[in-house]
């Protein structure tokens, strides 16, 4: 029978030939640093010949080591990878989606039937928190983010499409010479006053070089929902993002008016932990997502 090198000594060699360091190997195998110097020299005991040679602190493989790491890093790495997938449980098609509420209530849930037909085996569950949060913590599995990336640096997070600012209003309020200066000078400025929010208007004036409406004169409402609502119901004009009142103006229940504006503080993500990539139905939903945002 052929005499078989134990596993931890190979796990050591790897582990020593990856960081060149005894120290870091012994770290990131989570054993000592003698235990890890130990079954190195075992390993080269048995083989009968040196597989590393010191360069100041650090520690490099050899010719001999070099040539052994190519023939058995691919093999353990495949053992590594075997052991974890029958140490996992078996993936569930539950996923729970986070988003703001305005994303869900006026993009994902118009689009439920269209997602269902596409991805039958997929139950999604949506959340709604605002702002940065651990994933893992409140239970999220992915995220659809309306913000800055750099809120996300934790995580996988991929750009899924700029974001726009777009003045609305009801139709019935607009005649056929309009323009965003004259139904500001007929109607109440509309304003959703919340953090996320309070910057809008000021981004999409600054563009077509009209002044801010003052916020003491118009309408607040502290979320765009409400806001929405508001100009829904011929009340003023809104500023606010051309996702959230897609389906609206799809439907005729608004009408947009002057130019859109590139809001340079947020754009839309797609963000999850880089394991969950692993997962095959995230992969589905990720890819039904891309191609969703890249339509708009």
């Amino acid at each position: 029978m052929k005499k078989l090198a134990p596993l931890k000594s190979l796990y050591s060699f790897v582990a020593v030939a990856e960081t060149g360091s005894m120290t870091e190997a012994a770290n990131q195998l989570n054993v000592s640093h003698s235990a890890v110097s130990q079954a190195i020299k075992s390993l080269e005991n048995q083989l009968g010949q040196t597989l590393f040679h010191r360069v100041g602190r650090r520690v490099e493989l050899n010719v001999n080591g070099r040539k052994y790491y190519k023939e058995i890093a691919p093999s353990l790495e495949k053992i590594v990878d075997a052991t974890q997938k029958m140490m996992q449980k078996e993936q569930s098609n539950r996923i729970t989606l986070n988003m703001i509420n305005s994303l869900a209530m006026h993009w994902w849930i118009p689009q439920m039937n269209r997602f269902g037909l596409y991805a039958p085996n997929l139950d999604v569950r949506i959340s709604n928190l605002v702002g940065a949060f651990s994933l893992p913590q409140e239970g999220v599995d992915v995220a659809v983010i309306h913000g800055a990336k750099a809120d996300w640096q934790d995580y996988y997070c991929e750009r899924l499409a700029h974001d726009q600012l777009i003045m609305v209003c009801s139709p019935e309020l607009v005649e056929p010479q309009d323009t965003p200066e004259s139904l500001l000078a007929r109607y109440p400025a509309i304003m959703a006053t919340n953090e996320r929010r309070k910057d809008d208007w000021k981004i999409w004036a600054e563009f077509h070089h009209i002044a801010i409406p003052p916020a003491s004169n118009n309408l607040n409402f502290s979320s765009s929902l409400q806001a929405m609502q508001a100009a829904i119901r011929q009340l003023g004009v809104f500023v606010t993002h051309r996702l959230f009142i897609k389906e609206d103006i799809k439907q005729g229940l608004l009408i947009e008016v002057g130019h859109p504006v590139e809001n340079p503080a947020q754009s839309f993500y797609f963000a999850c932990h880089k394991d969950k990539l692993k997962n095959e139905y995230i992969l589905q939903l990720r890819q039904w997502i891309r191609s969703e945002f890249a339509n708009i």
